[in-house]
């Protein structure tokens, strides 16, 4: 049996590596071109590339998967199945209707909740507790075809972005592995979504880079855990950008009420408490335009705050 594997992020790198452990014939890896990246702009290959390079996997990066020469270079793969995983194109019809035993994709929530391209980051800044992996046969609308395997991950309190990819990867390529064997031999009877419980994970802007501190506490600290270790949230601070990479919510702090949001009403060796819309956010870690990231003590510490500053302004 040929598999055919999509993919592109750190997310899809153990998946691909699971398909390879298990013997899976891996005909051929599709991912992204490469990119851009860092001060330098230098052309930095995506990590699923990197992963099938290091395997002696062949790989193919079209720009466009749906224009007719990447299609055929894909049909000439031969697949009998598609694997994908946040590969970050649309799959075009013609390719998922090829493979006799179909296309599947590995999705970072428990659908028919988070469909889109931000599921992980949407997720933490929306507060869940909870979140998950899905396998679904794709069909031509996003993220809506039919549940294969469904697997549940706690989000801890703080966990970030970052963290909950590691985990969600781990149990992607967990959930794949046990998956692939019933689906295979046709044990597998897939169920369609709910459509009533469907929820999106659009893409991240910049807007949601900025810090309100008209928000509560505890939902600005989901959006820094959200967007760590990138893009990272971030505040102004005389004018500059002022990014926020670490924080704790005080929800029970009554300190300093009548101060207007984004003012600092305390600042020490435990970092820098900035009233919000409801409660405090003590930021730990924070990263000054031009610098490294750097402990919020050690900011302090370089006079480079005072109490009443108001941030955002």
């Amino acid at each position: 049996m040929r598999v055919v594997f999509l993919g592109t992020s750190e997310f899809a790198v153990p998946i691909l590596r699971l398909l390879v452990e298990r013997r899976y014939a891996v005909a051929g890896v599709v991912t992204q071109p490469d990119r851009p990246k860092g001060r330098k702009r230098e052309l930095t290959p995506p990590p699923v590339k990197t992963e099938a390079v290091r395997l002696g996997l062949p790989v193919l990066q079209p720009p466009r998967l749906k224009a007719e020469e990447a299609l055929e270079d894909v049909f000439r793969l031969k697949p009998d199945l598609i694997v994908t995983a946040a590969y970050g194109q649309i799959v075009p019809k013609a390719l998922l209707d090829a493979p006799p035993l179909g296309c599947l994709n590995v999705h970072a929530s428990l659908l028919p909740k988070y469909r889109g391209g931000a599921p992980i980051q949407r997720a933490i800044m929306n507060g869940e507790s909870v979140t998950g992996v899905t396998i679904m046969r794709m069909v031509e609308r996003l993220d809506a075809g039919d549940i294969v395997s469904q697997v549940e991950v706690p989000i801890g309190e703080d966990d970030t972005a970052g963290t909950m990819t590691e985990k969600l990867a781990r149990a992607g390529a967990e959930l794949l592995g046990t998956t692939l064997p019933d689906w295979i031999a046709g044990r597998i009877r897939p169920v369609p979504q709910r459509e009533e419980e469907a929820t999106y994970a659009p893409n991240l802007t910049r807007a949601d880079e900025i810090i309100r501190w008209e928000r509560p506490a505890r939902d600005l600290s989901c959006q820094v855990r959200g967007l760590h270790p990138s893009p990272g949230a971030y505040t102004l601070y005389n004018g500059d950008v002022l990014k926020v990479w670490a924080c704790i919510p005080l929800d029970d702090v009554e300190s300093a009420a009548e101060a207007e949001p984004g003012t600092v009403v305390r600042v020490g060796g435990e970092g820098v408490d900035v009233r919000c819309g409801r409660g405090v956010l003590r930021l730990t870690q924070l990263q000054p335009a031009g610098k490294r990231p750097m402990a919020a003590a050690d900011f302090v510490r370089g006079g480079r705050m005072l109490l009443g500053t108001v941030l955002g302004a």
